[in-house]
């Protein structure tokens, strides 16, 4: 009676244990998720605020941009919060969720190819750039962005519909929602693998190009070398967010080998930390990058996340 007394108590310490774990790794992720979206929420309300930011390509992409990442942002919060909670959700919205993530994770990279390409045209053609780079091929190269990943979505979600759901007892899963739960079938992830290889090929070629192409306007005498210099880190920017974008695609396969070395406990707590670093903070760089760089956006971010203090800002819209 006693053993059985012990052996309780000492399940219900490891629950405990695993609660309080569970509580304290959730507030670690919770906390910098908010402040987070709080600077992009920022940022999204700041480039609508004034027309210099309305009318110029390049924060018209920003918007977009960073768009794209809170929106991104939010469902990870919200697919973490589901997984937390051990909640089982069903096939038809689990494929909402996932195919909604798809959607917005695909947008980052290829719009920050257009941006790139525009930084290009900017400092290499500065005589055409404001007939080549004009509100209206702007506009359309954000709705050729998305509607690239709104097809890529429409492929995957013909790709699931492919699995014999209908042989199923109930469509309730029997797992916790997640992108490598929904590989379920080779085909599916076959696509997955070689779309995202070659979008991310492309975007690197792309950006890469541009960043050559700048450095070598920057050697010309007629160039602003003031002007190459600061596209050249913006550039060298792109391409550090690009790749820690292109590191979450490594995540559910190392993930899958670590599973075989190590307890589930340490896989938890890996994937808790690859969350932050990997789907977190990429999401937010791009607001860190431009609003500390810009000139234009740094006084008026400060202005706000320093709960509007009076700071000697000359409005400039």
């Amino acid at each position: 009676m006693s053993n059985l007394n012990l052996s309780q108590s000492n399940i219900t310490t490891e629950q405990y244990q695993g609660l309080l774990e569970r509580v304290l790794f959730s507030i670690f992720i919770t906390v910098p998720c908010c402040v987070f979206l709080f600077i992009n929420f920022t940022m999204l309300f700041i480039l609508r605020s004034k027309t210099v930011f309305c009318e110029a390509s390049r924060y018209i992409l920003l918007y977009n941009l960073l768009f794209a990442d809170t929106v991104m942002l939010l469902l990870s919060q919200l697919m973490y919060i589901i997984t937390a909670c051990r909640i089982l959700l069903t096939y038809p919205v689990c494929v909402v969720l996932i195919m909604l993530a798809a959607l917005t994770e695909e947008i980052s990279p290829l719009t920050l190819v257009v941006m790139s390409l525009e930084r290009y045209v900017a400092v290499c053609y500065p005589l055409s750039h404001a007939s080549i780079i004009t509100i209206r091929t702007t506009v359309v190269a954000i709705l050729v962005v998305w509607a690239i990943s709104s097809l890529n979505v429409l492929i995957r979600v013909i790709l699931l519909l492919q699995f014999p759901f209908e042989d199923l007892q109930s469509l309730q899963m029997t797992q916790l929602c997640s992108a490598r739960v929904m590989l379920l079938s080779p085909m599916y992830d076959y696509y997955d693998k070689a779309y995202t290889c070659f979008v991310f090929v492309s975007a690197g070629l792309a950006i890469i190009s541009s960043y050559i192409g700048v450095m070598i306007a920057a050697r010309s005498a007629s160039t602003d070398k003031t002007s190459a210099r600061k596209t050249s880190n913006t550039l060298l920017l792109h391409m550090m967010q690009l790749g820690l974008t292109l590191s979450s695609t490594i995540h559910n396969p190392l993930i899958t080998a670590v599973s075989d070395i190590v307890t589930r406990i340490v896989i938890v707590r890996i994937q808790i930390i690859f969350y932050v670093f990997i789907f977190i903070f990429p999401r937010c760089l791009s607001s860190l990058i431009y609003g500390i760089r810009d000139q234009n956006i740094r006084p008026l971010l400060m202005y706000y996340l320093c709960c509007r203090l009076k700071l000697n800002y000359v409005s400039q819209g």
